[in-house]
């Protein structure tokens, strides 16, 4: 792999790395640049910021000359290998946000430091290395001015400051530090890159780069030996997904960033750039569906807890459809006009208007989570109890309302299929947990209403023209969120009637083994993808399931990251990185396929 970015362009989105300490998260290039990192949260305004203006900030450290790389994860961890391989020598850069020393399994991420640290390695011979921290608070809004102290420097901005510790000499110039210098064979430098509030009485933890690299290590491989349930298919790829989702998760809270950025666009130079660094119910509810099968409470416990004080009392309310990842309700969208954007994509936004949707999916995404989940839940609390009373009520009473559908659709509203059936999902999972729910459940009124979207749908939803289920109710478009009602147990994958709408999205959806959401849309949608080939594999179709599956894997990068979108003609891949909705997507593929060749059902076997 050659590190280079053609053109002065911003490198391709799969040319990153995805570094966590499950409170933040930073974005490395092959290239050897921090190109992303807000601190002390996902949602946190950016100190490196290149990935959406070149002007924004970033932090390098690569070889001073030409370079190739390659680079790999430390096994079952997300502290990144880079090796850069020069004429005269070869070098290998270690990257981590840190861990809390000693902090193992469940406990990663809790007490998180806000601390970068990189490491440089002499493998052979002698490298020069340049390294360039130039960070620009707030989105690149304002240029630092750094301060010298004994062995550190130090910058701040607002609330924000940073503290870094290295023996490399370095000088300052207009906001950057930047210095030269050499490693040969069996050496090794270290930096250390520390959040130091400047109003609080801390100067940032600071850590020893090479220890805490391998505390880092250790605690994210605890975690992973916690997470073992899983024996199945494509079992390297599964475990990494898991990892990604960890990394997502804001583990204060146990809420899940649908994503690590902003306004990565669904198509380069468009206006389709959205901010994913929040908690939507549903991303959250499915990624504990992905992790359910290491049969650990944990994750469970926490999001319920979380959700329950979030939302608070429902009442008669729609049901906000995400929040942030401390629980924030009011996530009010703008846009920074003073950013050019991913490779001139414009906007670039920050927060999300979609959170005052109504979006029918959601209670049906909860109730499937707490019904999967039950045996870890059980007894549900007082306020979990309550929550799920009050969304079987609200599916009950709402389900024959439009609404925006969970493509987030900004125009009008509409009765999309989806929304249905996942209304009939809420009520089948809660009927089936009603002796859970205590006086408040009504599983005959509930049974009825169940009766009526099933009908709804059946009729509603068919179209003779498309020859399939249609995205929405008196519709001929096909969508492929249509894929779900197999999936969710609303029909028999191998019904006449979902069978050719399983077919027809296959044959007209796809570009190569990519599915579209419908016929004009730009690119393929990742977990649409890995959808069909649950739907194939319920279907009897394991083997072609199989292979289906084989081919997505090639469209994540060489790390086994995936965006929320793919190209089809160039295979780049498009929009936020990594999304947390495709790594769901192939988990959860990967499951169905072990399923159905064993021809066990993993509901009962954990």
């Amino acid at each position: 792999m050659t590190a280079h970015v053609p053109d002065g362009r911003a490198p391709a989105i799969g040319d990153y790395g995805f570094l966590s300490d499950c409170s933040s998260a930073a974005l490395v290039s092959t290239g050897g640049s921090v190109d992303w990192w807000c601190l002390p949260r996902f949602d946190s305004p950016s100190v490196f910021g290149r990935l959406l203006d070149p002007g924004a900030g970033y932090w390098q450290l690569a070889p001073d000359g030409e370079h190739s790389t390659e680079r790999d994860y430390i096994e079952d961890s997300l502290v990144l290998r880079t090796v850069f391989r020069t004429e005269s020598g070869v070098v290998a850069v270690t990257d981590a946000l840190a861990l809390q020393p000693g902090a193992r399994g469940h406990d990663i991420g809790l007490r998180s430091p806000h601390v970068l640290l990189r490491a440089v390695e002499g493998l052979e011979g002698t490298v020069d290395l340049r390294t360039t921290v130039a960070p620009r608070f707030e989105y690149g809004l304002t240029i630092p001015r750094w301060r010298r102290h004994p062995g550190a420097w130090s910058v701040h901005v607002g609330p924000v400051g940073l503290r870094l510790i290295s023996d490399v000499e370095l000088t300052a110039e207009v906001g950057d530090l930047s210095g030269t210098f050499p490693v040969r064979a069996g050496e090794r430098v270290g930096f250390c890159l520390a959040y130091a509030p400047p109003y609080e009485d801390d100067d940032g933890l600071v850590i020893e780069p090479e220890d805490g690299l391998q505390d880092t290590v250790a605690g994210w491989q605890s975690w992973a030996a916690d997470h073992r349930g899983y024996q199945g298919r494509h079992l390297a790829a599964v475990r990494r997904s898991a990892l990604v989702l960890q990394g997502l998760t804001y583990q204060k809270t146990g809420a899940v960033a649908a994503a690590a950025t902003t306004s990565l666009p669904e198509q380069v130079g468009g206006e389709l750039n959205w901010d994913y660094r929040f908690a939507w119910l549903r991303d959250v509810s499915l990624t504990l569906q992905a992790l359910w099968v290491a049969a650990c409470p944990h994750e469970a416990d926490r999001f319920f807890d979380w959700l329950a004080a979030a939302v608070g009392n429902v009442g008669d309310a729609p049901l906000q459809i995400m929040y942030g990842v401390e629980g924030e309700r009011d996530l009010t969208e703008r846009t920074l006009d003073h950013l050019a954007g991913y490779r001139g994509s414009r906007p670039v936004r920050v927060g999300n208007d979609a959170w005052k949707q109504r979006q029918l999916d959601v209670p049906g995404e909860i109730l499937f989570a707490a019904h999967l989940l039950r045996n870890q839940l059980a007894p549900f609390d007082e306020p979990t109890r309550d929550l799920l009373l009050t969304l079987a009520d609200q599916a009950a009473r709402d389900w024959c309302l439009p609404g925006a559908g969970m493509w987030e659709a900004r125009d009008e509203s509409r009765h999309y299929t989806s929304g249905k059936v996942m209304c009939w999902v809420a009520l089948d999972r809660a009927i089936a947990l009603a002796d859970d729910l205590g006086d408040g459940a009504r599983p005959e009124e509930w049974a009825r209403a169940r009766e009526e979207i099933r009908d709804a749908v059946l009729e509603q939803a068919w179209s003779n023209r498309a020859g399939a289920y249609a995205g929405a109710f008196g519709s001929d478009h096909l969508d492929a969120s249509v894929l779900l009602m197999p999936l969710v147990g609303f029909l028999p994958a191998d019904d006449p009637r979902m069978l050719a709408t399983i077919e027809a999205v296959r044959d007209r959806l796809t570009d190569g083994r990519l599915v579209r959401r419908w016929a004009e849309d730009t690119a393929g949608f990742v977990i649409c993808s890995f959808w069909l080939v649950e739907c194939l594999a319920l279907a009897g179709k394991v083997e072609e399931a199989d292979d289906w599956f084989t081919h997505l894997l090639d469209y994540g990068n060489d790390l086994g990251l995936f965006a929320e979108e793919t190209d089809p003609a160039s295979g780049e891949q498009l929009g936020n990185f990594p999304q947390a909705f495709s790594h769901v997507g192939l988990v959860n593929a990967a499951w169905r396929l072990t399923e159905r060749a064993s021809g066990q059902d993993l509901h009962d076997v954990q």
